[in-house]
């Protein structure tokens, strides 16, 4: 399991911006800034499944 922080410098790591990430894993792109924000904690739908895919969480998507 990861942070958010840890999550956000992963993707800055590999260069994929959080667009292109969130169009690429079928999630709005401010969900996905929600769940990196600790705005959002990822229980259901949408956000369930960046936090899981993201690694901020384990679940099944």
């Amino acid at each position: 399991m990861r942070t958010p922080q840890e999550a956000r410098k992963e993707l800055l790591r590999k260069g994929v911006p959080i667009i292109k990430w969130a169009k690429e894993h079928g999630v709005p792109r401010s969900v996905v800034y929600g769940v990196l924000s600790g705005r959002l904690v990822g229980t259901f739908g949408h956000a369930h499944r960046a936090a899981v895919l993201l690694g901020l969480k384990d679940g099944e998507v």
